[in-house]
């Protein structure tokens, strides 16, 4: 028998100088290049703009990512429910 409680992992975003930018709570990367990051986090999708960036460090198990680059800034926007999967479970399948 499962037992789910309900309660989301949590989520927390540091951003050290704008040059690292560690997110716990990520579910799913749904695309990413040098410019933009797009994750599915426990509380909606989250947008991380800037340079140069690139992945140091993902973890799904755990949901931490690890991000350097110059980041310039982050944002949530509306899931909008397309339930399509997200990069890496595209990719797995």
């Amino acid at each position: 028998m499962t037992y789910d409680s309900g309660l989301s992992a949590p989520h927390h975003v540091v951003i050290e100088e704008r040059k690292s930018l560690t997110v716990s709570g990520v579910e799913d990367v749904e695309r990413f290049d040098e410019n933009t990051i797009v994750l599915s986090t426990t509380k909606g999708v989250m947008v991380v703009t800037g340079e140069n960036l690139h992945i140091e460090k993902l973890s799904l198990d755990g949901g931490d990512l690890k991000v350097e680059g110059d980041v310039d800034a982050v944002t949530y926007e509306d899931d909008g429910g397309g339930g399509r999967g997200g990069f890496l479970s595209r990719l797995l399948r």
